[in-house]
């Protein structure tokens, strides 16, 4: 009897950010390497690499999602390793600068279970580190080859990040009703600047590095920012409505904030939200809100907004020819951040 052939299953989405890691945090360290002493001791510090006072340890990290995308990005464009490498390198060193100035903003004192860097080291320092990872990611990608594109390319990421950041910062000002209040189409826009714009930047960025054509890079790029903005609207539901055992954060929390989140808005642009409103504006029990925001289909029309985005992802990578394998690990990257509440 003929032996059937065996069936090899396609890598799950942690064994593909494991092996991206693997293969981008030898390059990564030898570039944070290069800092200042005392600043790249607050950059290990944020990557989990040491304690304050550069005692070497293994403390959790983050994902590494979007250093995997610029491998995966690479890959599925048929560009060479190196280019998605030097490029895994600078959009995780610009994502770091990034998390340490939200967090100086957001006043946020822990991360990871750990004290932020401007807590553990002071707000000057923290700032000054965030600088250094900066300034660190523009030599990356201005000594690779075909760097000059993928500066072009950051920059733009970067202009976007910045103006969602600034939006997000002073939606917190705005009212809950009226013709000031924070509508649904501001807050899309907001989350594809703040969220989408480095995640697009980081699945586009090998592939110019690497000299696909720009048909590919903008697909990527597009398929990158609606994968961002399905993120952040999953992580929306999540933040109300998750269960603190798995997200890690207390139940109703983003209400407890009084977080401008998309489910919130789609309720209060429903007919009679005035009550909501009302209750928004008081120290009314969370639950009871949610349950309204609920009943508004706040939750239903955030998650079909967010199956929108991700059938958007879907689109941009077939619309360009891609190698099968990383463009499949791609789709596991979608499907292990935003099907988390779908």
């Amino acid at each position: 009897m003929t032996a059937l052939p065996s069936v090899v299953a396609a890598p799950t989405a942690p064994q593909v950010l494991d092996r991206c890691r693997e293969l981008v945090h030898p390059a990564l360290k030898e570039t944070v390497g290069r800092l200042h002493p005392w600043l790249g001791e607050m950059a290990a510090y944020s990557f989990g690499w040491c304690e304050v006072g550069g005692t070497p340890v293994v403390a959790p990290g983050g994902k590494g999602v979007r250093q995997a995308l610029a491998v995966l990005g690479a890959e599925a464009a048929g560009a060479p390793a190196r280019a998605g490498i030097a490029a895994a390198v600078a959009v995780e060193l610009v994502h770091t600068f990034s998390l340490l100035h939200d967090d100086i903003m957001d006043g946020d004192e822990t991360r990871r279970r750990r004290r932020t860097v401007w807590k553990a080291y002071g707000t000057g320092p923290a700032v000054l580190a965030g600088d250094a990872l900066f300034a660190l990611a523009v030599e990356t990608l201005a000594t690779a080859p075909g760097g000059a594109g993928g500066l072009r390319l950051l920059s733009t990421a970067l202009g976007d990040l910045v103006h969602g950041q600034a939006d997000d910062l002073l939606f917190a000002a705005r009212p809950w009703r009226g013709p000031e209040r924070v509508r649904p189409d501001e807050y899309r826009a907001m989350a594809e600047g703040k969220t989408g714009a480095l995640l697009g930047c980081s699945a586009a960025l090998g592939a110019v590095l690497g000299g696909a054509p720009p048909a590919t890079v903008a697909a990527l790029d597009r398929a990158g920012r609606h994968m961002g903005i399905a993120f952040q609207l999953v992580d929306d539901v999540l933040g109300i409505w998750g269960d603190p055992a798995v997200t890690g954060k207390p139940v109703h929390g983003d209400l407890r904030e009084r977080k401008k989140t998309f489910p919130v808005l789609t309720a209060l642009s429903a007919p009679g939200a005035r009550h909501l409103a009302t209750l928004l504006e008081s120290d009314v029990e969370p639950a009871v809100t949610a349950g309204l925001i609920e009943e508004a289909g706040g939750r239903t029309a955030t998650l079909a907004e967010a199956r929108r985005h991700i059938a958007a992802v879907e689109t941009a990578l077939a619309g360009v020819p891609l190698e099968a394998g990383p463009a499949d690990e791609l789709r596991s990257l979608l499907e292990f951040l935003v099907h988390r509440a779908l």
